[in-house]
């Protein structure tokens, strides 16, 4: 179940939102003055979002047929590269 919740909410309540997400997988979206800050999700759900952007990359990059391709290793640089840069 995904559920919006504020910033001091969060402080109030971390203990039972943490157990919420480990136990029953709830999601959580945090807002700042009702703009989306950032999530919590549980960590399985993450990795397998992870890898699915992963596997979706490397299938785009199999399709390109005619073009340089890249080696698994290289992907996957690329792909940590991105993610890395996305979140600064």
């Amino acid at each position: 179940m995904k559920m919006t919740i504020s910033t001091s909410e969060v402080r109030r309540k971390l203990g039972d939102i943490l157990d919420r997400v480990d136990l029953r997988h709830d999601q959580f979206i945090i807002e700042r003055n009702g703009k989306p800050l950032a999530a919590l999700v549980p960590v399985v759900k993450l990795d397998r979002m992870e890898q699915a952007a992963r596997l979706h990359l490397l299938d785009v990059l199999e399709r390109q047929k005619g073009k340089a391709s890249l080696s698994r290793m290289e992907a996957e640089r690329l792909v940590d590269e991105a993610k890395h840069r996305k979140r600064r």
